[in-house]
């Protein structure tokens, strides 16, 4: 009975311990296609589970983006579908969540029978370029996203050709992406990365430099859909600027005719995670195997924790203080108008830390798209630029952006805006972390703010030549001089730390010591004291390794304390005892006709006499790089070996 009432007590503990435990919502949430057949045509719409709104967000909504498997897409929510031959069709659909906490819901892809079909509907037109780049949503971890590689033959007869997609860019360490799965409607195969073959001919038969004559780096200048003629030039940019590639070949592509290619790419667990960074994606398109002509086009994107069409990004999340003087870095803020009517005003305050030019701001480009507002007031749409001392305001003004609660409003880009533009820095900025974000403001509702984009300097390295002189002031006839090398953080703000290694030759006489002995059998017939004088002449070569925090009260003061080692790698030591001889035990009187006598000896020994201390220092002159002087002084823990250290410095 103890036993059983024991057994009952215990399960009812750990079932009270397991109640008052958090659960964790583990259920993945699923979004199911939904169809019906009208006529020639098939509607679909998304069966999607309740949003979770984000607390202080506008309303939040769903957008969806399908494929048809038949090699066309719609970004509508609820489109309509005619397909121009009967049979059986997997349709998919990739729901996303905007302003809501949860996980975007996944969707099982659905196939559908189709009877009723029209062979004579022809798709709109869709493109002007040969190539367009095209994407479902922001890169976030952990999720998928869908790439649209879209292109088109703009020659006057049939083609056979290329494409390439490269992504993850060398200038992050690791990889963000990895291409999960390839969809091609229209028989184009994968290509072996290392078998692409290029001729050297253009259509008008030109020929060029080969890309070893040419920068290869390109990274910070976007690429658009201009046809080039440099093939090999272009292929050495993508794989100087990208890790991998993915490439088809297309045949029989006919005058007109456009085409897409759906490539799914998963995120990776060493996905950057800076949500202010831009990263992008690059697509060549060769239409004609037989000409080097091609068009290359490039795919910002903004790595997001949620989806929030309101948002501040950069292509500088990350730069090299030694190199950004002339750097131009550049900033987007995205924005979408999720009224139930059309902004006609909208304006973004935009937050510029100091170390920026305000005046340097060049628009680069925008949407909806207008021209720059000139200073008289105008009716037409323009964008205006103003400053104030911590910010600048982009106002489109006189313009129509429907909202994406709207009637009659489907497409949920048309609802979208940005700005993009980019900025130089001032003639005196430090290595500080910036933040700045956008108020945006539609008509004249209340503004909503966007995330901080973030701008952080790379530690960079800065070697230091350095020489001086050390002052041992207990020893005797003490020289001492040294020369060596710093490391430190590349032109540090404040505080930073500071490894030095210096190699110090150092000479020194040694404490005499003096014994006197009374000799009673000696040759003068009298006994006399013996006094042997013993001194020690050193001549070291030392190691000295400090590690100090450094900080500099402004450009030109600097302040130091740290720990120091030293080492004498090698030490070599004359021992010379000279005897004189006397009559008295002080050695006032000495014995005549008897004159000193003396012996040296050397010693030698290697890494011994490791000491230990703490220094204290400060330099004046160019703390942050370039030359300047300084005095330390250095404080041994165990031995009576305190010196003072005279330096001049100078930072590369």
């Amino acid at each position: 009975m103890k036993t059983l009432f024991s057994l009952l007590l215990t399960c009812s503990v750990l079932l009270g311990h397991a109640q008052q435990q958090p659960v964790n919502d583990t259920v993945t949430p699923i979004a199911t296609i939904e169809h019906k057949m009208v006529g020639n045509q098939v509607q679909f719409n998304a069966n999607a589970p309740a949003l979770n709104q984000i607390a202080g967000a506008p309303k939040a909504f769903y957008t969806n983006y399908w494929e048809f498997g038949d090699g066309t897409y719609s970004k509508e929510n609820t489109p309509s579908k005619s397909y121009k031959k009967a049979g059986e069709y997997e349709v998919k659909l990739w729901a996303t969540n905007n302003y809501d906490t949860g996980k975007p819901p996944t969707t099982r892809p659905k196939k559908i029978k189709v009877d009723n079909a029209d062979n004579t509907i022809s798709e709109e037109a869709s493109m002007d370029d040969g190539i367009d780049l095209q994407r479902n949503r922001e890169p976030i971890p952990q999720e998928e996203i869908v790439v649209i590689f879209k292109y088109k033959n703009k020659k006057d007869y049939a083609t056979n050709g290329k494409l390439m997609l490269f992504y993850n860019e060398t200038v992050y360490n690791d990889a963000n992406f990895e291409i999960t799965d390839t969809r091609t409607y229209h028989g184009e195969t994968k290509q072996d990365n290392n078998d692409f073959v290029y001729t050297s001919k253009t259509e008008n038969n030109t020929y060029y430099a080969s890309a070893e004559t040419q920068s290869l780096r390109a990274y910070f200048t976007p690429q658009d859909s201009t046809e080039r003629q440099n093939l090999p030039l272009t292929l050495a940019e993508a794989k100087a600027n990208y890790k991998n590639s993915s490439q088809l070949s297309f045949n029989n592509m006919q005058p007109n005719e456009e085409r897409n290619v759906f490539y799914t790419l998963k995120t990776t667990p060493e996905m950057l995670k800076d949500t202010s960074a831009i990263i992008s994606v690059r697509g060549v398109y060769i239409p004609d195997n037989n000409y080097d002509n091609h068009n290359v086009k490039d795919m910002e994107m903004e790595i997001v924790t949620s989806h929030d069409p309101n948002k501040m990004s950069s292509n500088s999340t990350f730069l090299n203080y030694r190199l950004v003087r002339f750097k131009k870095p550049k900033f987007k803020i995205r924005f979408q108008n999720n009224g139930e009517g059309p902004a006609s005003t909208i304006r973004l305050e935009t937050d510029i830390p100091d170390m920026f030019d305000k005046a340097s701001i060049e628009v680069l480009d925008m949407y909806p798209k207008v021209k720059i507002c000139p200073k008289h007031n105008v009716q037409y749409s323009c964008l205006d630029t103003t400053y104030t001392a911590k910010q600048a305001i982009f106002t489109f003004k006189n313009i129509y952006l429907p909202g994406s609660e709207q009637k009659n409003v489907k497409v949920y880009d048309s609802t979208k805006g940005f700005v993009k533009y980019q900025i130089k820095f001032g003639k005196d900025f430090h290595k500080q972390k910036t933040k700045s974000r956008t108020a945006i403001i539609f008509d004249k509702n209340d503004p909503i703010i966007t995330n901080y984009s973030t701008t952080r300097f790379l530690p960079g390295i800065s070697i230091g030549a350095k020489a001086g002189y050390n002052s041992f002031s207990d020893l005797d006839n003490s020289k001492s001089y040294f020369v060596g090398a710093t490391i430190s953080p590349y032109k540090s703000y404040k505080w930073y730390w500071q490894v030095e290694l210096l190699n110090s030759f150092h000479t020194y006489n040694g404490q005499s010591t003096f014994t006197n002995t009374l000799d009673e059998d000696t040759p003068v017939g009298f006994p006399y004291w013996e006094r042997t004088t013993t001194t020690k002449a050193y001549d070291n070569i030392d190691w000295e390794l400090p590690v100090l925090a450094r900080y500099n009260i402004n450009n030109y003061i600097g302040l130091g304390a740290g720990l120091q080692g030293m080492l004498s790698v090698s030490e070599k030591s004359e021992v010379t005892a000279t005897t004189s001889y006397f009559e008295d035990e002080a050695g006032t009187f000495p014995v005549p006709n008897l004159d000193p006598t003396s012996s040296t000896t050397s010693e030698s020994s290697s890494f011994t006499n490791f000491r230990t201390g703490f220094l204290v220092e400060a330099t004046a002159g160019f703390a942050r790089i370039g030359p300047s002087v300084g005095a330390r002084y250095v404080f041994n823990f165990k031995e009576n070996y305190n010196y003072m250290q005279f330096y001049a410095i100078w930072k590369f």
